[in-house]
Order: structure tokens, then sequence, then C-alpha cells
């Protein structure tokens, strides 16, 4: 009896070490491609791309060339979940509610209109376009909030695929990009300010970083109140996220289907901005290294989540389901910068 349980000990415990390695090197894996879509960045051509979308670039073109890290799974599963969960939770940070509240409040009314827009047009156009609804809702809700970070938090809610959480952030990081170069472009020939050119990026463009590119070259106060313009709509996945989670749980009692669990890392999130905006402001607004940390940090966690779902991706399955999805958002992205140039 006793040699029985010491051959069961002996054996479990390389199993308990296989796992573990598989965690360690799987998520080691993640890292690795997103360090490469970082470097990548540094290339001519790539530099205005941003690391998320070369990362997730790298980890299709993985897929296709080489399949599924199988033995890695599970570790390149934590980079994909618990990750990504881990980086909304810290993106919260960015969020100041406070500034919003006293200085954006007009601006969260044209927020709020850019959102149900984009997702109403996009919607919309794919039921016109015979479109991948699951797909045309994350690219509507990733163009009307916040890029890539809206559609990693809403994706649990909607229990979308992998595969459409990574096609649909790597399009709207290239197409968002696309976008920013083509505002600076147009900038000197509107006949608009400054401060007016912000507002208009901040309320049309799809995620942080494009409106940081675009407004940047029009000197500080523009950059400010367009980031001032994008907390809003940042805000606003918080009452878009419940309003989705009612719709899901109302569509799963009539499918007689299972309740959606209460995504907690969106109440770390909504929690954690609260902590930026009213415990830790002072030291946030002091300290440039520390902001520095942890949006390299969080943009980093987030990169290396993408790269665990973008290893998900087939693209002989979604060279057909992703193209008219994309139609949809370029139609919806074009006509909401029209809009709210004439807005502002």
């Amino acid at each position: 009896m006793c040699d029985n349980k010491y051959e069961e000990a002996v054996v479990a415990e390389p199993e308990g070490r296989s796992a573990l390695s598989a965690n360690v090197l799987g998520i080691g894996f993640t890292a690795l491609i997103a360090c490469l879509g970082y470097g990548m960045v540094k290339l001519p051509g790539f530099d205005h791309v941003g690391p998320l979308a070369c990362a997730i670039i790298l980890a299709v073109i993985y897929r296709q060339v080489w399949g599924y890290p199988e033995a890695l799974r599970s570790g390149i599963q934590i980079s994909a979940k618990k990750l990504l969960r881990l980086a909304i939770v810290l993106f919260g940070l960015k969020l100041n509610v406070d500034v919003i509240f006293h200085q954006g409040a007009t601006l969260l009314l044209y927020d709020l209109g850019t959102i149900v827009f984009a997702i109403t047009a996009t919607m919309l156009l794919a039921n016109v376009l015979h479109a991948d609804k699951g797909l045309s809702l994350l690219l509507g809700i990733g163009t009307g909030v916040c890029g890539a970070a809206a559609i990693a938090a809403v994706s649990p809610i909607l229990k979308s695929k992998d595969d459409d959480t990574a096609m649909g952030v790597g399009i709207v990081a290239l197409v968002g990009t696309v976008f920013s170069l083509a505002y600076t472009i147009l900038r000197p020939f509107l006949d608009i300010t400054n401060v007016q050119y912000g507002i208009w990026s901040g309320i049309s463009l799809h995620e942080i970083a494009h409106v940081a590119l675009a407004a940047a070259p029009a000197g500080q106060d523009a950059l400010a109140m367009a980031l001032l313009a994008k907390l809003g709509r940042v805000f606003l996945l918080i009452p878009l996220s419940l309003i989705l989670m009612y719709w899901m749980n109302r569509r799963g009692k009539d499918k007689a289907g299972t309740k959606v669990d209460v995504p907690w890392f969106l109440l770390g999130f909504f929690g954690m901005s609260l902590l930026g905006s009213y415990v830790l402001a002072d030291t946030l607004q002091s300290s440039t290294a520390l902001n520095k940390l942890i949006a390299d940090g969080t943009s980093f966690l987030l990169t290396m989540a993408m790269v665990g779902l973008g290893l998900n991706v087939n693209l002989r399955e979604l060279r057909d389901k992703a193209l008219r999805p994309l139609a949809a958002m370029l139609i919806t992205s074009v006509v909401l910068s029209v809009f709210a140039l004439k807005l502002v």
C-alpha cells in the first residue's frame, strides 16, 4: 500500500512540474512575441502602427506558418485570459473621473453620440452587407469607445470567440492608425482652430494612442482637449458594459441559456479609476516616471494578451469572415469623422 502511494506521488510530481513549465514557457512565449512587436515598431513603415498591432501580426503569422504551439497552450491561455483582465484593471488608472466630471461634462454628450452612432451604424451596415454580426459588434464598440481596450473588455461579456477578439483588435488598431495619420495630413487644410481639431480627434478617433498621435502636432492645448474628450469615451465603457450584461442576460433567458457572469475585472477597472482619480491623483500627477511605468506596463500586458489571442487566428477560416465587417467599420469611421468635424 505504501509503495503504491509513493509511486503515485512520484508520478504526480513530474506532472505538476510539467504543467508549471508549460505555464511559464507559454507566458514567456507571449512575452517574447510582444517584445518582437515592440522591436518591430523601430522599423521604417511600422513606427506609426504600434506594438500591439505588430505583435498580433507576428502571432498570426506564426500560427499560419508553424501552427499552434500546443505544448505551451496552458501558459498562452493564461496570457490571453488572466493577463488580459489584469491589463483592463490597470487601464482604469488612466481614467481620471474627477477631471471628466468637472471639465469634460459637455464633451460627454459628444462622446455618447459617438458611441451610439458607431455601434448602430456598424450593425446596420453589417446587416446590409451580410457581415458576421459578432465581429461587427466588436468593431463597432472598438470604433465608438476606445479601440482594443474596449474590445478586450466586452469580449467576455459577449462571449466572443478568441479569434474574433484578436481580429477585431488587429483591425481597429490598424484602421485607427491610418485614420490618425490622415488627420495629421488634413489638419493644415481644415478651417478650424487647434482646440477644435483636438476635440474632433478626441471624439472620433479609435484609441487613446491614435488620439495622441493625431492631436500632438496641433499643440498642447489641442492635445489636452483631445485626451479629455477621449477619456470621456473610456468612462462610458462602464455603463456600456452594464447595458451589454443586461442584454446578454435577457438574451440568455429568452434562449433558456445561462446567465452572464459578472465580469469582476470591470469592477476592478472602475475601482482603479476611482483610486487614481481621488486617492493617488497627486502622486500620479507629480510623478512622470510612475505614470510612464503604469502606462508601459499596462500596454505590455495587453500586448501579451493579444499575442495569446492572435495565436488562435486561422486566416483560412477568417479571410472571408473579416472582409465585410471591415468594410462596415471603414464606412462607419469615415461618416463618423465627417459628422464629428461638422459638430466642432
